[in-house]
């Protein structure tokens, strides 16, 4: 696309045991892949996903990222319960909130101060675990077939990867509490109606409507998306008075970046920009 044509044309592939990690152009796309046991999550994945996540931070080539799972069943369906088992019978007692400093910390769940976009590409089951990590993303994308729960309390646990507190954050907290208490699962429409989802795509179509997402971020200054991001989270609970007071070091970046100068620039003079990031 002609808008797309200062997007580097570059593709790096790094595959784990776990995770599939690949960069194309702007793009970073991470893959659970254990779909054998619907891309259940064990700590070697999750230490997969902390270098994963550190690298995709740090690369200033990459603007966008999108995470999803192996296969067309399951984005995944969280925690590995055999190897939570075998840990218990070894004797390791039960967390609580957060990966305290295990395997894999800091978790995407427990990164507040990542800045850069996203997109969770939900392919089928999101449970538990899984769940969370799409509640952590900025934007879901949903296959028309997809379905959202947490049910931990239907196993004597409960949502220790913020979903607890996400979800009664991010739906009305009435409707959020019934299904956390009752472990009952949310269709890709419920989710959609209630504002989880941003998007549903027709079965085979998804793809296509992540990219379309993609194409769109892409488009718009990067200095500017991580900007709003870390906005938005950080202001979420403070009144306008303290939220217009409040500093945002990536706010700061963009007014002091080259992007910030161009953009306007590019619309007068009737061209596309040329984001720097700078």
């Amino acid at each position: 696309m002609e808008e797309m044509r200062d997007i580097p044309e570059r593709i790096s592939v790094s595959s784990g045991d776990r995770v599939l990690y690949e960069k194309r152009g702007r793009i970073a796309y991470v893959t659970l892949n254990r779909p054998s046991v619907l891309n259940a999550m064990d700590t070697h994945m999750h230490e997969e996903l902390r270098a994963i996540w550190d690298d995709f931070e740090q690369d200033d080539g990459i603007w966008v990222g999108v995470l999803t799972g192996a296969g067309h069943r399951s984005f995944s369906v969280g925690q590995d319960l055999s190897e939570l088992v075998a840990r218990t019978d070894a004797g390791v007692k039960a967390s609580s909130f957060g990966s305290d400093n295990g395997p894999g910390w800091p978790r995407l769940t427990e990164r507040h101060s990542f800045t850069k976009p996203l997109i969770a590409r939900v392919n089928g089951y999101a449970y538990g675990g899984g769940f969370e990590l799409a509640l952590a993303c900025d934007i879901i994308i949903a296959s028309e077939h997809a379905a959202f729960a947490l049910p931990e309390a239907k196993l004597g646990l409960t949502s220790g990867a913020g979903g607890l507190f996400r979800l009664t954050r991010q739906i009305p907290f009435k409707t959020a509490i019934g299904h956390l208490m009752t472990g009952r699962p949310l269709s890709a429409a419920r989710a959609y109606e209630l504002g989880l989802v941003n998007e549903i795509a027709p079965y085979g179509n998804l793809d296509e409507c992540v990219e379309s997402w993609v194409r769109d971020i892409l488009r718009c200054a990067p200095l500017s998306v991580r900007a709003i991001k870390q906005i938005a989270l950080a202001s979420a609970q403070l009144t306008l008075e303290e939220a217009f007071a409040a500093p945002y070091p990536a706010e700061e970046r963009r007014r002091n970046s080259l992007d910030c100068i161009e953009g306007p620039k590019a619309f007068v003079e009737k061209r596309l920009p040329k984001w720097l990031a700078k």
